[in-house]
């Protein structure tokens, strides 16, 4: 832990070029630990375990890993099949998100066919360099767009903070900088608008109250955690104005996966007649993928993590059973939100209905 040090990134690559430093998300909101990444083994055990989580943050660490690799291939009797295999391990590492495969596949078609050990190292650097940057600016402007329909939904309710139920983190720690979800939340607040977020706790993990509390805590951006269960509650009593989520993997249909409870907050905002919109970028869609419930392969967890939670107590982090220990739990990662139900997606090229047609108007290069 480094004292009073201000971080905007979750992510960046040391000064010796070798070693890539995240954030142990696992560890907040109470302890800010730095986690060094050497090998492609780090990478996928901090892909598997969360210490980094997020569908674009998924991606980006995934692209070095595979820059890792490169470097850990010098003196191996044969680096081209070294480096396909811990692409392949990488890429095993978790099934829902699918920035992780899209990024090793845009990271080997880079390397691939580049002779010299050096060469490689600098294109692999360069490429993971790129992807994180082209992250960066894609979740800029999913706030730009997202802001003009902050500014409308404001304009219906003058004089009144515009509430605003978010589920999971879907922000910085999740993208590497602004968010998908709560980059339209930073860009109304930073614009000077009176908003409101109400965060969803985000069981079993509890990512929207220790991540997504922490980051608009930090902001300034006034918040209230609630418990997963409360936002239909509220929705149906005039309390929110709007939901914006994120997405793990979304179809070419508009279909979406995101963090489990996601649909149940959908299902809500349907029957309360309150938009439900997505925020993603462009690397987050399955272009081959129609069918969202058949298709998308939900991760299933270890079980222990529905049946502890972990909290601060006494200054140190402590880690409790909550059901009987004889007790066996089930751990849906994520669940998926039909297109039906979804207002519009917000992406870095602009905001669309959640239908195969709208979507590929803003992407027609991916038109069959």
């Amino acid at each position: 832990m480094i004292p009073n040090t201000i971080y905007t990134r979750p992510i960046w690559l040391d000064s010796d070029q070798q070693t890539l430093n995240v954030i142990d998300q696992r560890q907040l909101p109470h302890i800010i630990s730095i986690l060094n990444l050497k090998t492609a083994d780090d990478v996928i055990m901090a892909i598997r375990e969360m210490v980094v989580r997020g569908a674009p943050l998924i991606g980006v660490t995934a692209a070095y890993g595979v820059y890792l690799s490169v470097v850990n291939s010098k003196n191996r009797d044969n680096p081209d099949n070294y480096l396909k295999q811990e692409c392949e391990r990488i890429k095993s590492s978790r099934p829902t998100a699918v920035n992780l495969f899209w990024a090793v596949d845009r990271m080997i078609e880079k390397v691939c066919g580049v002779k010299t050990f050096s060469d490689r190292l600098d294109a692999a650097r360069q490429e993971a360099e790129s992807i994180t940057e082209a992250e960066v600016e894609n979740c800029r402007l999913i706030g730009v767009h997202g802001l003009s329909l902050l500014q409308h939904l404001a304009a219906e309710k003058p004089k009144k903070p515009l509430q605003v139920l978010t589920h999971c983190n879907a922000g910085w720690l999740a993208c590497v900088e602004h968010g998908t979800a709560t980059a339209p939340i930073y860009a109304a607040f930073e614009a000077g608008m009176d908003i409101h977020v109400w965060v969803d706790e985000t069981r079993p993990l509890n990512q929207g109250a220790r991540l997504t509390a922490w980051e608009l805590g930090r902001r300034g951006v006034s918040h209230t955690v609630i418990t997963d269960n409360a936002g239909g509650h509220l929705m149906q009593h005039g309390l929110v104005d709007v939901v914006i989520v994120g997405s793990d993997r979304a179809t070419r249909t508009g279909d979406i996966a995101n963090k489990i409870g996601t649909y149940l907050k959908a299902l809500a905002a349907w029957d309360n007649r309150i938009p439900f919109y997505v925020a993603l970028p462009s690397s987050t869609f399955d272009w081959q993928m129609t069918n969202g419930l058949t298709d998308i392969p939900i991760e299933v967890r270890d079980p222990d993590e529905v049946r502890y939670i972990q909290g601060l107590a006494t200054d140190q982090l402590s880690r409790i059973l909550i059901p009987p220990e004889t007790s066996p739990a089930a751990n849906f990662a994520f669940d998926v939100t039909p297109a039906r139900l979804i207002t519009g997606l917000i992406t870095e090229r602009g905001v669309c209905r959640s239908g195969e047609a709208d979507i590929l108007r803003l992407f027609p290069e991916h038109a069959e």
